[in-house]
């Protein structure tokens, strides 16, 4: 069975929570706090050296890292990612944008929250988050105003990507009744059959 290594914090861990979840694969969860250092000992980073969570430890022991990757890899065959190689491009797109546009700011600035650390320039770093974040919720919104879903209006692993830090993002500080297209995509995600909450290790957990 998969292991899965995690911080039910993290947004980047979600997204294979809700993945292995809706695809109906078992897992193992294995907790880790990442505010504790807890991805920083000797034995974690024998399984990932970067030091991050999430990882996946398959039963031949090979390992796998990077929450888009991973999310890639499970998809591959499945109703989650097109058979359309332009589609497939868009959903990589998207889930490009969720990492470099998305996840620094909306993402750092929940944690950032959560585990404020020990800096004097915080609220400075705080503000500057806030405006990237929002322009990342407005281009966002306004593709989502013509569409259900982030690619051929059908829920993908762009959606599970985007999904995982935008529905939090009200605890890092970002306000969002201003993205009503991101408010009513927000809930479609959160009516699937098979959603779990971000606070679940899997389904029917909490």
């Amino acid at each position: 069975m998969l292991t899965l290594h995690d911080d039910l914090l993290s947004g980047n861990g979600y997204k294979i929570r809700l993945l292995l979840t809706q695809l109906g694969i078992p897992f193992r969860y294995r907790e880790l706090f990442v505010h504790k250092g807890e991805t920083r000992t000797p034995a974690f980073l024998a399984i990932n050296p970067n030091g991050k969570i999430p990882v996946l430890v398959f039963d031949d022991g090979r390992t796998l890292s990077e929450s888009n990757a991973i999310l890639y890899y499970f998809a591959q065959g499945t109703p989650y990612f097109p058979d359309d190689p332009f589609a497939r491009a868009l959903v990589m797109q998207w889930m490009c944008f969720e990492q470099y546009s998305l996840e620094p700011y909306l993402g750092v600035a929940r944690f950032w929250t959560k585990h404020p650390p020990d800096r004097p320039d915080l609220a400075d770093r705080m503000a500057e988050l806030m405006p990237k974040g929002a322009h990342a919720l407005g281009v966002m919104d306004r593709h989502l105003d013509a569409a259900d879903f982030f690619v051929g209006d059908r829920y993908s692993i762009a959606d599970i990507s985007l999904y995982a830090y935008t529905h939090v993002a009200e605890q890092g500080g970002f306000d969002l009744a201003a993205y009503p297209a991101v408010r009513a995509w927000i809930d479609r995600v959160a009516d699937r059959p098979d959603h779990i909450l971000i606070t679940q290790s899997a389904f029917g957990e909490r």
